[in-house]
C-alpha cells in the first residue's frame, strides 16, 4: 500500500503543479515565514494583557477594537461582529466551615511584589465558576477524589453516601463541569473545587513568584455550564445570539449546574479538608497537603452561599479576510480567542500575538503580488472562556455559508515552549506532518516535526508505537475532544479542523489565575517569544499550502487508518468490561475473600455485576474494511490521474468531494441524548468534558453501561463510515473521469 506522506507529497508538489509552480510556492513561504518577528509577538502579548479583559469589560472591547486596528494596518479587510450572551458574575461568595470548629475561606488571590499587573484588583474578576447556579446550602462535607464517575463507585465500596452533602473535589482528570455534574447526579447539594498542591502547586515545583507554580491561594476560575451538551450561548442553542434579548428566562438555560458549585485555593481546602473524619482516603485519592486524607462524611460542616448577576453582555469578534483569486468561495479560517479570565499573558495571549504576526506576515505578501486562490479569514473570538460563546455564535450564525465553503478551521490558543502539539481530522495528518518538516525548531534547529518524533521515540510505550515511527517517519494526530474554539467547526458543522500550539517544556501553575500575566509569562514560559514566532510560521505555513493548493491535500488513507484502530478498541473495551463483571461474578459465586484494599478502609461487599452481553461489531468491522478499500483505490486513481489538473471542472469537482470527507461523518440529529454534537468519529466525553471520546455513540453506550443500546449505536456509526467510504469512492471516480 502506498504511505500517506509519499502520496501526498505527490498530491502537493507533482501531480496538480504546473511548470514553474513549485518553486514560486516555496519562495512564497519562505518569504512568510521570515516575516514573523519574536519582538513584536512580544509586544503584542504586552499591550493585550496589560489589563483584566474578560468577557464584557471594557477591557475586553477596547481589546478587540486594538486587535482590529492591526488587521487593518496589515492591509487585510476586517470588522467586528457583535453577539449577546449570557454571562453572570458573582454577587455574594461565602465559605465557611461550621463545625467543629469555624473558619471563613479567604477566597481571594493576594497580589505578588515585582508583579504589576497582580495588583489590579478593581478589575479583576473573582474567584469563582461561570454558571453556577446560585444557592444557599449547609451540610457535611464529603471528599470525592477528582469527582469523576469512577470515584464515586468507589465511595459506593467505601459505604459513603454524598446525597444531601457538600462535596470537595481536587482539579484534574476531567473537565471542571463534569464534577458539579457528576456530584448532582449522587444527591449532592454543593460543590467545592480546589487546586491540590500535588497537582499543581509545591508539591510539583517552587511557588510563584519564585517558580512557575500555583501559591498557596492560587485559584483556577472557569466556567462549569455542561458543554458536552452544547457550547455556545446557554440561551440560544443552535441559533447565533445576534440580538439582545429584551428579557429572558434561566429555565432556557439548560447547560447550567443543578447544584452551586465555587472553585477555592488549597489554602482554603485545608482547614475543610482537614477537619474530616470517616474512612482513610485510597492511596490513590491522597494529596500533598500535610494532613491525613480523610474522605468523611463529618464532622465537617461547611455553608456554601452564591449569588449572581445574570446579564447580557456583548461578545466582540474580530474577523479578518483575504479575498481569493481562483476560489474565493473556498475559505481556509484560522482563529484564536482574545478573551481571558484576568490578564491572559498565557491563556490566550501568547497564540492571539502569534496570529497577528500571521496576519501582519500575510500583509507582507500582498504587498509583494501574492494573491490567495482561495479566502482566508482570521478570527479573534470573545468568550472562549466562559464556553466557546464568541465562536459558536459565530458558527451558529453563518452555519449555512460554512457548510458551504470552509475548508479548513485551524485553532490555536494557549503557546508555551517546547515541542509541536497537533490534534485534529485524520485526513489532515500526513499535510502536518509535511508542514512540521518545513518549520525549524528554535532551539535545535532541525524540522518541528524531527523534533517531535524523535520525543515520541522516547516516551513510546509499545513496541508496535516504535516500529510505527520509524517505518513511517511520521507523528499520529491527536483526535480532538472540546475545550476550544473548534469545537462548533469540527463537532457541529463537520469541517476538517486542527489544533496546533508549543508546549511541554517548563512548569505551569497559574491557569485561570490573576498570575497569568506578562511578569509570569516573561520568566517561566516562552521567555524570549522564539516559539510564538513558530506558532506564526507553521500555521502561516499550513493556511498558506491550503488556501493556494490545486488539489486540496486530504488524505482517506489516515482517516481510514485511524477509524480501524478506533473499531479494535471499542471492540477492546466491551471485552475487558466482559471479562472484569464475569471475574467479579465467579469470585462472589465461589464464595472467594474479599476485602478492603486498605485495611483501614471499612469492608462493603460488592454486589454482583451484570454482565455485559455479546455485541454484533461485524457492522463496524466490514464499514471500516470498506473505507480502507476505498482509500487504496483513492491513492491508486490518485497516482494514475496525470491529466487531471488540465480539468479545471474536474479539479474542482474533487475538491468538493474532499472536504465533503469529514461532513460525511456527521448525522443532522446528532449524538444520542446531545443532537448538538453531530460528529460519529470525535466527540468530548459526556463525563470527560475536554478529553475526546472516538466513536462516541458506540464508546459511551459500552462505558454507561447502556447494554441494548450499543448494537443500535454500532449501525447507526457504521452509516455514517459508509457515507465517507461513498464520498471516497467518488473522488477516486472523479479522478479517473468517471464522474
Amino acid at each position: 500500500m502506498r504511505s500517506s506522506l509519499k502520496s501526498s507529497a505527490l498530491l502537493l508538489c507533482l501531480l496538480f503543479a504546473s511548470a514553474g509552480a513549485a518553486p514560486e510556492t516555496t519562495n512564497w513561504e519562505e518569504t512568510l515565514r521570515s516575516v514573523p518577528d519574536a519582538a513584536r509577538i512580544r509586544e503584542s502579548n504586552r499591550v493585550l494583557s496589560a489589563e483584566p479583559h474578560h468577557l464584557g469589560s471594557p477591557a475586553g472591547e477596547k481589546n478587540a477594537r486594538w486587535i482590529l486596528e492591526r488587521f487593518r494596518e496589515y492591509g487585510l479587510d476586517a470588522s467586528i461582529e457583535t453577539f449577546y450572551v449570557l454571562f453572570p458574575t458573582p454577587k455574594e461568595r461565602v465559605l465557611e466551615l461550621l463545625e467543629p470548629e469555624r473558619f471563613r475561606a479567604r477566597l481571594e488571590e493576594p497580589p505578588v511584589a515585582g508583579d504589576p499587573t497582580s495588583a489590579q484588583k478593581d478589575r479583576q474578576l473573582p474567584t469563582y465558576n461561570a454558571y453556577s447556579i446560585d444557592g444557599d446550602v449547609t451540610a457535611p462535607l464529603v471528599y470525592v477524589n477528582y469527582g469523576v464517575p469512577a470515584d464515586y463507585e468507589r465511595l459506593e465500596k467505601l459505604g459513603v453516601d454524598v446525597k444531601g452533602k457538600i462535596v470537595i473535589a481536587r482539579y484534574g482528570a476531567s473537565w471542571r463541569g463534569i464534577k458539579p455534574k457528576v456530584a448532582a447526579e449522587h444527591g449532592a447539594v454543593g460543590c467545592l473545587i480546589y487546586s491540590d498542591p500535588r497537582d499543581d502547586g509545591y508539591f510539583a515545583g517552587d511557588v510563584y513568584p519564585k517558580g512557575a507554580l500555583r501559591p498557596d491561594q492560587g485559584v483556577q476560575r472557569g466556567s462549569v455550564k455542561d458543554m458536552p451538551t452544547y457550547s455556545g450561548d446557554p440561551l440560544t442553542p443552535g441559533v447565533g445570539a445576534t440580538k439582545r434579548p429584551e428579557k429572558f428566562d434561566l429555565k432556557d438555560a439548560h447547560t447550567l449546574t443543578k447544584i452551586p458549585v465555587l472553585p477555592i485555593s488549597y489554602g482554603d481546602a485545608r482547614p475543610l479538608l482537614a477537619a474530616l473524619a470517616g474512612p482513610v482516603a485510597p492511596p490513590e485519592w491522597r494529596g500533598a497537603l500535610p494532613l491525613t486524607y480523610h474522605v468523611g462524611p463529618g464532622p465537617a460542616k461547611v455553608h456554601l452561599k452564591l449569588a449572581f448577576d445574570w446579564k447580557i453582555v456583548p461578545a466582540h469578534d474580530v474577523i479578518a479576510r483575504i479575498p481569493g483569486s481562483t476560489w474565493p468561495d473556498e475559505w481556509i479560517l484560522h482563529g484564536n480567542h482574545h478573551d481571558a479570565w484576568v490578564n491572559g499573558s498565557n491563556d490566550p495571549v501568547s497564540g492571539l500575538a502569534a496570529l497577528l504576526e500571521e496576519a501582519r506576515a500575510f500583509g507582507e505578501l500582498r504587498k509583494k503580488g501574492w494573491k490567495p486562490k482561495r479566502t482566508i479569514l482570521l478570527c479573534a473570538w470573545d468568550g472562549e472562556e466562559e464556553g466557546l460563546l464568541g465562536s459558536t455564535e459565530w458558527v451558529e450564525t453563518h452555519a449555512e455559508e460554512l457548510s458551504r465553503k470552509a475548508v479548513v478551521y485551524i485553532n490555536s490558543d494557549s503557546n508555551g515552549r517546547g515541542f509541536l502539539d497537533a490534534g485534529g481530522s485524520h485526513t489532515l495528518e500526513p499535510f502536518v506532518n509535511s508542514v512540521a518538516a518545513s518549520v525549524a525548531d528554535p532551539e535545535r534547529d532541525i524540522p518541528v516535526g524531527h523534533r517531535l518524533r524523535a520525543k515520541l521515540l522516547r516516551d513510546a510505550k509499545t513496541d508496535e508505537d516504535r516500529k510505527r515511527l520509524r517505518e513511517k517517519k511520521a507523528f499520529r494526530l491527536d483526535a480532538l475532544g472540546s475545550g476550544s474554539d473548534f469545537t462548533p467547526f469540527l463537532q457541529h458543522l463537520g469541517i476538517a479542523s486542527l489544533n496546533l500550539s508549543y508546549g511541554g517544556e517548563g512548569e505551569e501553575g497559574v491557569y485561570h489565575s490573576i498570575y497569568d500575566d506578562f511578569a509570569w509569562y516573561t520568566r517561566f514560559a516562552d521567555t524570549d517569544f522564539s516559539y510564538g514566532r513558530a506558532l506564526a510560521q507553521t500555521i502561516g505555513t499550513a493556511v498558506l499550502r491550503l488556501a493556494d493548493a490545486d488539489l486540496l491535500p486530504f488524505d482517506p488513507t489516515a482517516l481510514a487508518e485511524t477509524v480501524a484502530r478506533f473499531v479494535k478498541e471499542v471492540q477492546d473495551l466491551a471485552k475487558e468490561r466482559r471479562e472484569a463483571a464475569e471475574e467479579l461474578a465467579r469470585q462472589i459465586d465461589e464464595g472467594v475473600p474479599l476485602a478492603a484494599a486498605d485495611p483501614r478502609e471499612p469492608f462493603v461487599a460488592p454486589k454482583k455485576p451484570e454482565t455485559p452481553p455479546f455485541f454484533d461489531f461485524s457492522p463496524l468491522e466490514n464499514a471500516s474494511a470498506a473505507l480502507e478499500a476505498a482509500a487504496r483505490d483513492y491513492q491508486a486513481a490518485l497516482a494514475a490521474a496525470s491529466d487531471a489538473a488540465s480539468d479545471p471542472a474536474r479539479v474542482a469537482r474533487i475538491n468538493a468531494l474532499l472536504r465533503g470527507i469529514e461532513r460525511s461523518l456527521t448525522l443532522e440529529e446528532g449524538l444520542p441524548g446531545r443532537s448538538w454534537y453531530r460528529h460519529y468519529v470525535y466527540a468530548p466525553g459526556y463525563y470527560t468534558g475536554y478529553a475526546v471520546k472516538t466513536l462516541p455513540a458506540v464508546r459511551e453506550a459500552i462505558e454507561q453501561r447502556q447494554w441494548t443500546s450499543v448494537n443500535r449505536q454500532i449501525a447507526v456509526t457504521a452509516q455514517v463510515l459508509g457515507q465517507a467510504t461513498a464520498r471516497v469512492n467518488e473522488a477516486a471516480a472523479a479522478l479517473r473521469g468517471k464522474s
